[in-house]
């Protein structure tokens, strides 16, 4: 039997103090109240870099170009009734002031925090590769 894929994009976004973006999934929305990292779904013909600074304008009304993007990792998890593929890129330097456009909350977390957010499956094993990039920081 064929799974279906879905491929999402997502970055962490890093301030100048070293902390973390996370976003909360609002109410209404699949895995509502759990914390992620900004990002989305493909559009067809979109490359993902593409796709993540569509997202990151979407979502947070923020500007981001993609010398900017590095990317880091990637998750492959099997929920129950999709697989999700999910590349990771950090970002370090963008145009604008983050703020939550679809009414979800944000939250900026040191790398050392970040297990204290609830998240999705396939968000938890990126956690590992980000403090070892930025550090165990938790104050």
């Amino acid at each position: 039997m064929a799974v279906k894929l879905v491929f999402v994009v997502a970055c962490a976004l890093v301030d100048q103090d070293n902390r973390i973006l996370l976003a909360e999934r609002p109410e209404g929305k699949s895995l509502a109240g759990l914390w992620e990292f900004p990002g989305g779904k493909l559009e067809p013909g979109e490359r993902p870099e593409e796709t993540l600074i569509r997202e990151l304008h979407e979502e947070l009304g923020i500007t981001v170009e993609e010398p900017c993007l590095a990317p880091l990792t990637f998750a492959s998890h099997t929920y129950e009734t999709f697989h999700l593929f999910m590349p990771l890129w950090v970002c370090r330097r963008w145009q604008g002031s983050v703020r939550g456009r679809e009414g979800q909350r944000l939250a900026w977390v040191k790398p050392g925090r970040l297990r204290d957010y609830p998240m999705p499956a396939a968000d938890e094993p990126l956690i590992p590769f980000l403090t070892e990039l930025l550090g165990e920081a938790r104050d």
